[in-house]
């Protein structure tokens, strides 16, 4: 994979036609019962979607050395967490949604069975990208991976996060209470990114408390610049259902703190993660444009 563009925008498209490569190596329909499985798993995660969390990545490991290729698979295992979580939260049991990237979701398309075995072998794929030594030769590096993306995956992470908002739809939720369910369902898949490029790098784990820090606040701002699309943005350039939570009567940061206090709150944000970058130079401007393209977004 050639070197990361300074551009913002040419960046993000070489890391999406990166991904999209990997992708469909990974996933090329065999010929047999389980082609569909297969063309389910490559409707998903093929073609569409911001590529956030293997750019942050790439353009962590990037600071270190790492071998361009080696992260982006890596960014591609944690994209594949990503795309089956999208799957799940699109079924009707969760939050029943028609459309995704612009196009139907998942199930929609191939049936809800289908659907949730699709979104578990791409679970089961991420881990078995990050374990296989054809990834990094080093066993310790791959280890690390592995329980880190496990972490911010499980019920201390994502899902645990993703079984929070179901609750918000029953309960009354507090600030605190939305900022710890967003930095789980959100932020960790967004912080493990971050972490993955500084594992890859080798840099101890005291030597990531600025990298922790930029990831931190940059999970609450893409939050909170969610809700605001929610509330404000365009459906067809989201490429989804938007308002579904003000629907639902869950409490977000929109409703909790206003659109104005909502959208100083993320500036502020966006601001502090720049700020953790500092003992850093040029090579670090892409994750600083990152951290402002988040509350300059319209999808």
């Amino acid at each position: 994979m050639p070197a990361l563009p300074a551009s913002l925008p040419d960046a993000i498209a070489l890391v999406a036609e990166a991904v999209d490569a990997r992708f469909d190596t990974l996933l090329a329909i065999p010929d047999d019962p389980r082609a569909n499985l297969y063309a389910c798993m490559r409707h998903a995660a093929i073609g569409g979607g911001k590529r956030l969390r293997p750019l942050l990545t790439i353009a962590t490991a990037d600071l270190f050395g790492v071998d361009r290729a080696c992260a982006a698979l890596v960014g591609t295992a944690i994209e594949a967490i990503h795309v089956y979580s999208l799957i799940h939260d699109d079924l009707p049991a969760m939050d029943d949604d028609d459309m995704r990237r612009g196009k139907p979701t998942a199930h929609k398309v191939y049936g809800e069975a289908t659907a949730i075995l699709a979104g578990d072998c791409l679970h089961a794929l991420a881990f078995e990208v990050l374990a296989d030594p054809g990834t990094h030769p080093d066993p310790f590096v791959r280890s690390e991976l592995v329980l880190d993306l496990a972490r911010a995956a499980g019920p201390s992470g994502m899902a645990g996060g993703q079984m929070m908002d179901l609750e918000a739809e029953k309960a009354r939720f507090d600030l605190g209470t939305v900022t710890r369910l967003q930095q789980m369902k959100t932020g960790a898949l967004i912080g493990a990114a971050v972490e993955a490029g500084a594992i890859l790098g080798r840099v101890p784990p005291e030597g990531r408390v600025h990298l922790r820090g930029y990831a931190h606040d940059l999970g609450l701002a893409f939050q909170i610049a969610d809700d605001l699309l929610d509330a404000e943005g365009d459906e067809a350039l989201a490429g989804k259902k938007l308002r579904k939570d003000g629907e639902a009567g869950k409490e977000t940061f929109l409703s909790l703190l206003g659109v104005d206090r909502a959208r100083a709150q993320c500036t502020m944000l966006v601001d502090q993660a720049v700020q953790h970058l500092r003992g850093y130079g040029p090579e670090a401007d892409l994750l600083r444009a990152i951290a402002r393209y988040v509350v300059e977004r319209d999808r």
